[in-house]
């Protein structure tokens, strides 16, 4: 009978690398909410929006895979990954906490620029610190479960971010807690980035790992940065040649994006659809959705798709689990009764299955290909992998949030007439909200339906590296 390889990683080190994952979801959480700020009190116009919601993605689209090569190339006494999470927590702290300095007694231009540049150096510490740091939780073991445990432990830890980040929304707009948003973001972003740069320094600080001086890696001189980047073309095109890989890109990018495209829309469903759109009569009942949702995740669906996927494998648990999140979709398109907003928490568990699920698994069933990736390359990329992973992620949520505007003119919704004068748009919006996401996910299951790599594949594949390993020793 074959076994696979074990690498029991104790649990600190799970608590290390999960500690890096509450910066790593915490960051884009409040962002999301500060960035209505720029428009509500500060008076950016659509354009300037657009092209700082969008810049950011197309830098990632160029700096997260050279980071990937450089991490999985590096030669240094620490590894590969930890002086730049080191470097990278650290330029985020900074970043965020100047880039929401701004004041509305300046100039609409003076702001503008100053915010994008100030952006450039935040994304520019995501890039640094996440890349390497997803690498490092791919290569903490070798192990089939093992690697689910640890993905679970880091996603149950990141859950937390998005149980605080709604939370947010009542403070900022609060006048008992802050005059204004504007004041509010300046001094809550420094409240955010120093606990959160923290957070992304403990996976660099405690995560062991060995040195890498004397392996065998592709220079990273700057004679050869032009042949570097033909490698990370090469290394992309050898990725997407593994069809698991491919599936699991595929897979993530529908189920992902499709959810944060009605993401967008929970104000207005929740406000319009259940407080005739009266703002004030709702409550903190918009704050509650998502915080209702990410902690149902974090002790419900976590813990669940973990045991899941230990009893009757990933691809089974994946599947299982996005087949109860369409029964939750069903759900809350019944469960929003306008007057009774605590409806809707019946379907929030079963919602939240698909979302809350989705990193734990593919992250594990990710550092399952990148075996795959060794088996054939003879090469350990993580990096590159997991470089081309997120990069799907962040595409794909620019295109969800272009979405989001296209299905309001779709639907015909305007949030300045009364609710009674656009009834079929906000039903059109609820629509959207619950079956659009269910659409992505009914096609992401067909494409992993024929996804093969199981347990048994997974310790045959690592065998044959150990063996190989063996023959070079």
């Amino acid at each position: 009978m074959l076994a696979a390889h074990k690498d029991a990683v104790p649990f600190g080190q799970k608590l290390a690398f999960g500690v890096g994952m509450f910066a790593n979801q915490m960051f884009p959480a409040i962002l999301t909410i500060f960035m209505v700020v720029l428009v509500e009190d500060l008076g950016f116009p659509g354009w300037m929006w657009s092209l700082i919601y969008f810049f950011p993605r197309i830098f990632d689209a160029i700096t997260d895979p050279i980071m990937g090569f450089i991490s999985d190339n590096t030669k240094s006494k620490w590894g590969r990954r930890k002086q730049y999470v080191f470097i990278g927590g650290l330029l985020m702290g900074v970043g965020f906490i100047f880039m929401w300095q701004l004041y509305a007694e300046d100039s609409l231009q003076y702001n503008f620029w100053y915010f994008f540049l100030w952006s450039i150096v935040f994304y520019l510490g995501l890039t640094f610190f996440s890349v390497p740091y997803v690498a490092m939780g791919y290569e903490m073991s070798d192990d089939f479960h093992e690697r689910t445990n640890i993905m679970a432990i880091a996603q149950w830890i990141g859950q937390w971010a998005w149980v605080i980040a709604p939370w947010f929304w009542v403070i900022m707009y609060d006048p008992e807690w802050f005059p204004s948003a504007d004041v509010a973001v300046r001094e809550l972003a420094i409240w955010v980035a120093i606990p959160c740069a923290i957070c992304a320094l403990v996976p660099a600080i405690f995560i062991k790992s060995k040195s890498t001086l004397h392996e065998n890696y592709e220079p990273l001189n700057a004679a050869n940065i032009g042949n570097s980047l033909k490698k990370i073309v090469e290394s992309f095109k050898e990725a997407f040649k593994i069809k698991q890989f491919r599936k699991l890109c595929i897979a993530t990018f529908l189920i992902f994006n499709a959810f944060n495209t009605v993401a967008a829309l929970t104000f207005f469903v929740v406000v319009y659809k259940l407080f005739n759109g009266d703002a004030d009569a709702s409550g903190i009942w918009v704050s509650l959705f998502g915080c209702l949702g990410a902690l149902g995740t974090t002790f419900i669906v976590i813990p669940t798709i973990a045991w899941m996927a230990k009893v009757m494998g990933k691809k089974k648990a994946f599947m299982v689990a996005q087949a109860i999140s369409i029964v939750g979709y069903i759900m809350l398109y019944f469960l929003f009764i306008p007057g009774k907003p605590w409806m809707y928490i019946i379907g929030l568990p079963f919602f939240s299955f698909g979302i809350g699920s989705l990193f734990t698994i593919m992250m594990s069933m990710t550092a399952d290909v990148i075996d795959i990736d060794e088996l054939n390359s003879g090469k350990r990329r993580e990096g590159i992998f997991g470089a081309i992973y997120w990069w799907m992620v962040k595409v794909g949520f620019a295109i969800a949030g272009a979405l989001s505007g296209l299905i309001i003119a779709i639907v015909g919704f305007n949030p300045d007439l009364a609710t009674t004068e656009q009834q079929p748009a906000v039903d059109g919006l609820l629509a959207f909200f619950c079956f659009f996401p269910m659409a992505g996910t009914i096609v992401a299951m067909l494409v992993m339906r024929k996804y093969d790599v199981s347990e048994k594949r997974a310790n045959e594949i690592r065998m044959e590296l150990e063996k190989r390993k063996a023959v070079a020793a």
